[in-house]
């Protein structure tokens, strides 16, 4: 089974920490009616995948934390260097939200309508993508853009969401 993953936006940490807390950990995404305007972009992690993706907009080559994220979920203090002590805490088991540096958000919000298909056609020559094409993965990176914009505009942060 692959990695759930969703991205949403939302005013703040604490109104994040809100909803998980009320739904015992659930994606506000899930949530009936949904928490936050969000994607569903399974598989998706945001260090790597969202990384290519990130490293694509910049012309740059990726790099272990381009994409810098903050955990906010568990809510728990973050077990040491041995990790969990049981493989029933939740930092073992997830689910696990982080919040998404604003220059993330800003470098998403940042693509123009003409650059998406060069964009998409370098995020996809990603070894974490093969086998996916630019017009398979398109109308996510569509609506990341989009999410991102209004998250950018509505002064709110971008967070990922994830569960195996």
């Amino acid at each position: 089974m692959g990695v759930l993953t969703d991205y949403f936006r939302a005013p703040n940490s604490a109104a994040v920490v809100q909803s998980l807390e009320e739904t015992d950990g659930g994606s506000p995404l899930s949530a009936e009616p949904p928490r936050f305007e969000g994607v569903d972009a399974k598989g998706m992690d945001p260090a790597v995948v969202l990384g290519q993706l990130i490293a694509a907009i910049r012309g740059t080559a990726w790099r272990v934390g381009l994409v810098e994220e903050t955990t906010v979920w568990p809510a728990s203090p973050a077990p040491g260097p041995e990790g969990p002590e049981s493989e029933e805490d939740p930092w073992a088991t997830g689910p696990w939200v982080s919040e998404l540096s604003p220059q993330v958000r800003d470098t998403l919000a940042g693509v123009r309508d003409f650059e998406v298909p060069a964009v998409v056609a370098r995020w996809v020559q990603a070894e974490e993508l093969e086998g996916a094409s630019a017009e398979s993965m398109r109308p996510l990176a569509d609506e990341l853009f989009r999410l991102a914009g209004r998250a950018r505009d509505a002064e709110e942060q971008l967070y990922c969401w994830m569960s195996l």
